[in-house]
């Protein structure tokens, strides 16, 4: 089974309207494993870790977010996968 590790950033009006916390609720629903935080330029960005299947279905839901977002795009940046993540977490700061 295929592992993937991927770091999303997320642009649009993405802030204020619970991405991060819906972000966690749809990867553990999942089950993918990374956290979620807030940038200061207003986007939102992720790392995501599990199985292939998963972490491609985690990264379709960003391209949508939750239902008061409009995501106008989002950057992927594939890494070598290292299998740090076992939980979803929301990461604070900027």
């Amino acid at each position: 089974m295929e592992h993937l590790r991927a770091r999303v950033i997320v642009h649009g009006y993405v802030q204020g309207v619970w991405y991060r916390q819906s972000t966690k609720d749809e990867a553990i629903r999942i089950g993918v494993g990374g956290w979620v935080m807030n940038l200061s330029a207003g986007t939102v960005q992720a790392l995501f870790e599990g199985e292939k299947k998963k972490v491609e279905e985690i990264i379709g839901w960003c391209h949508r977010g939750p239902s008061g977002a409009q995501v106008s795009k989002v950057d992927i940046f594939w890494e070598p996968y290292k299998g740090e993540y076992k939980h979803f977490d929301i990461r604070y700061g900027r």
